[in-house]
């Protein structure tokens, strides 16, 4: 399972980075996207749209089922990645560059209190 040690983590199975320009980009680990299996439809929020921790903000649909995103912080969504519209797939082949997308917090210390690789490694049974 890939785990990358710069991201954090939600036990709900997203993860965020941290962006140079304050902004925090948000998708959906490996293992998320492995138990879903091949992904068929994302549904992306809009920029402008303000979000609340831990309220459902978009939607990724597999073969199996439909799964919400939820935004780990509270924020407003700055973009969407656009190019999923018309390849959801690519979430299946690198979860980690397939972002979903991407929010400037409303508290910029937010991060801080997210799991890291180890501890999501642990939360998902794999260490």
């Amino acid at each position: 399972m890939n785990v990358p040690s710069d991201l954090k983590y939600t036990d709900s199975h997203e993860w965020m980075r941290q962006e140079a320009d304050g902004t925090v980009t948000i998708g959906i680990t490996d293992h998320a996207q492995a138990a879903l299996g091949d992904l068929v439809y994302v549904e992306l929020p809009q920029a402008g749209r303000k979000v609340a921790a831990g309220e459902a903000c978009a939607v990724v649909e597999s073969v199996k089922a439909a799964s919400d995103v939820y935004a780990p912080i509270a924020g407003e969504i700055v973009a969407g990645n656009d190019a999923l519209s018309g390849a959801p797939e690519a979430v299946n082949e690198n979860a980690y560059a397939a972002w979903l997308f991407r929010l400037r917090p409303s508290d910029p210390a937010a991060l801080s209190g997210f799991l890291d690789a180890a501890g999501y490694t642990r939360l998902v049974g794999e260490a």
